[in-house]
């Protein structure tokens, strides 16, 4: 395993790297997104309401894959060129942005209503009081559920390999089908999703207790 690892390191690190910069757009656009549907569906405008909702509703119930697809196949032919890691990661972005915008509703549904109401008879408008009021008391009680979505985020990062976005799974691919050695391979594939998972994952729970 030290040998295949050490004679293919450059295309595990460029891998490695492409899967960190997807990750790490993904996540950033996706929770900006997200946050932004999750008020569309807490707003006292209908219309509103229902653009939220409609956009969860889709992006949640559609696979990652097919997503990633149609940005891939369909956007070049009829709009404009992208390459594959482009379209994978706006895929891994609008998917993603899905789920966080039900989690963060949930956190803004838990906060007490109260808080809305006297910020609002205090004039400020419904944004201003979302935007000082409510979400950061929202993201206090959603802090494990948006680790978990964003540790998923890098899991489905993988998806970038069925569109040439020469990240680890990518590379592993390529590695696998070159020497034959499958099971190692994808064990160090492993291995350097785990380098950019388990942080996340500790940082979330370290956050998660100074917050409490």
């Amino acid at each position: 395993m030290i040998h295949l690892l050490t004679s293919n390191w450059s295309a595990f690190i460029s891998g490695f790297g492409w899967t960190l910069l997807s990750s790490i757009l993904a996540l950033f656009f996706s929770l900006i997104i997200g946050s932004l549907f999750a008020i569309l569906e807490v707003v006292p405008n209908k219309a509103l309401r229902i653009i939220g909702n409609v956009y969860v509703e889709i992006f949640r119930n559609i696979p990652l894959l097919v997503i990633t697809m149609f940005f891939y196949l369909v956007i070049p032919l009829y709009i404009v060129k992208i390459n594959g890691f482009t379209a994978g990661t706006i895929g891994l972005t609008i998917y993603t942005s899905a789920f966080i915008a039900e989690t963060v509703r949930a956190g803004i549904n838990s906060v007490d209503p109260g808080q809305m109401e006297a910020a609002r008879s205090q004039g400020m408008t419904f944004w201003k009081a979302m935007r000082y009021i409510v979400l950061p008391q929202a993201f206090k009680y959603v802090i494990p559920p948006l680790g978990n979505q964003f540790v998923n985020l890098v899991k489905n990062s993988s998806v970038l390999a069925f569109v040439a976005g020469f990240d680890l799974m990518y590379q592993g691919n390529a590695i696998a089908s070159q020497t034959f050695e499958t099971v190692n391979t994808y064990v160090i594939v492993g291995i350097f999703y785990l380098i950019i998972t388990l942080p996340i994952s500790y940082y979330m729970q370290h956050l998660e207790k100074k917050l409490a």
